[in-house]
C-alpha cells in the first residue's frame, strides 16, 4: 500500500510543481494533497498533525509570496491597484485566447491596459506594467523554492 501511496504523492507533486507555472492547477494545494494520500495509504506512520500543520502553513506562504511579488513589482515600478488587478485578470483570460504564452503576456496586458484605463500615461502605464511582470516571475521563482523545499521536507520526514 505503501508503494501505491507513494507513486500518487510523486504524480501530485508534478502536478503541483507544473500549477507553479500553470496558474490553472493549483499547485501547492496539490502538493500537500500528495503528502495526504502518502499518509492516508501508510496510516500516517511517519507523518505527524504538526507536520502537515506546518506543509499547510507553507501552502499560505506560497498564496502571500505569490500576491506580495506581483504587488511589490507594480509598486515598485509606480503602479497602482489597477496594475495588480489587470495583472489578475491578464493571467486568467490571456492563456484562453493565447495558449502558453497568455501566462507571460496577459499579466503584462492586463496591467498594462488596467493602468491606461486607469487614467496614467503611457510610459508610466508600460512601466508599472513591466513591475508587474518582474514581480510575478520573481514570485513564482521563490513559490518553487518553497514547494521544493515542502517536498525535500516530505521525504526527510518519511527516510529518517
Amino acid at each position: 500500500m505503501a508503494a501505491i501511496g507513494m507513486f500518487l504523492a510523486i504524480v501530485l507533486f508534478i502536478l503541483g510543481l507544473a500549477g507553479t507555472v500553470l496558474p490553472v492547477l493549483p499547485g501547492p494545494p496539490l502538493i500537500w494533497l500528495g503528502m495526504l494520500v502518502y499518509g492516508l495509504f501508510t496510516g500516517f506512520a511517519r507523518l505527524s498533525f504538526l507536520f502537515y500543520l506546518g506543509q499547510g502553513l507553507a501552502v499560505l506562504l506560497t498564496v502571500l509570496v505569490d500576491y506580495a511579488g506581483t504587488a511589490y513589482g507594480a509598486r515598485k515600478y509606480g503602479g497602482s491597484r489597477a496594475a495588480i488587478w489587470g495583472s489578475a485578470v491578464g493571467i486568467s483570460v490571456a492563456p484562453i485566447f493565447m495558449g502558453m504564452p497568455g501566462f507571460i503576456i496577459g499579466p503584462f496586458l492586463g496591467a498594462f491596459i488596467a493602468e491606461a484605463l486607469a487614467g496614467r500615461p503611457i510610459n508610466p502605464a508600460f512601466r508599472a506594467a513591466f513591475g508587474t511582470l518582474i514581480g510575478l516571475v520573481g514570485s513564482t521563482i521563490l513559490k518553487l523554492g518553497i514547494e521544493i523545499g515542502m517536498i525535500v521536507w516530505f521525504y526527510w520526514t518519511i527516510l529518517r
